[in-house]
């Protein structure tokens, strides 16, 4: 079985491949540190299985997965990450993924899932799936969410506006609308609400 995985912390990425290795039936074919270098690495290489950190520079994993989807739809994607997030999981499952796994699962797990989702089925951690069954859509629009997304980077009403040519009165009145969707008592808590549903990549 073929792999390539994409994980930028060094450490992380040697030790991940050293426990693949021990597998006699799986085989590293290529490792990446950036989400943008998935998809060339991938046609390269053709892998039978991709193993995507969710958090990697350039583009995220999920973003990654999705366009490796459109391009390469016989290698399946496996996304581990350390956000155990039930909105993420829903982004995860949308972006066509084919399993998600914590990084804190036992070291066993990853052969095993790997072995699942090539052999086509799809692997979730049964705790977070239940979590994100409950959890409600995200009431959001996409722009609502790019709003949301510049706010919780720091960008004052100006800056948003400047960025997505829009006039501070739309952006505030965005904000507004955030804040009312979310429940949240103010920005700072629609951004918290938010993050931790994993609505915010």
């Amino acid at each position: 079985m073929r792999i390539l995985l994409a994980e930028d912390v060094h450490m992380i990425r040697g030790a991940l491949v050293a426990l693949l290795q021990l597998e006699p039936d799986l085989h590293v074919v290529t490792t990446v540190d950036r989400g943008d270098t998935i998809v060339k690495a991938a046609l390269e290489s053709q892998p039978d299985v991709a193993i995507i950190d969710i958090d990697l520079p350039g583009i995220d994993g999920l973003t990654a997965a999705a366009e490796l989807h459109k391009q390469l739809p016989s290698c399946r994607t496996l996304i581990l990450t350390s956000l155990g997030r039930p909105g993420t999981l829903r982004r995860a499952l949308s972006a066509r993924v084919s399993g998600f796994l914590l990084k804190d699962s036992p070291p066993d797990q990853l052969a095993l899932a790997v072995r699942s989702v090539a052999a086509g089925r799809r692997v979730v951690d049964p705790q977070l799936a239940l979590t994100a069954w409950d959890l409600p859509d995200n009431p959001l629009s996409p722009r609502e969410l790019e709003v949301l997304r510049l706010a919780a980077r720091g960008a004052d009403a100006a800056e948003i506006a400047g960025c997505l040519y829009l006039s501070k009165g739309t952006v505030r009145n965005y904000l507004t609308a955030i804040v009312g969707k979310l429940g949240a008592r103010n920005r700072i808590d629609a951004i918290r609400i938010a993050e931790e549903a994993g609505w915010l990549p």
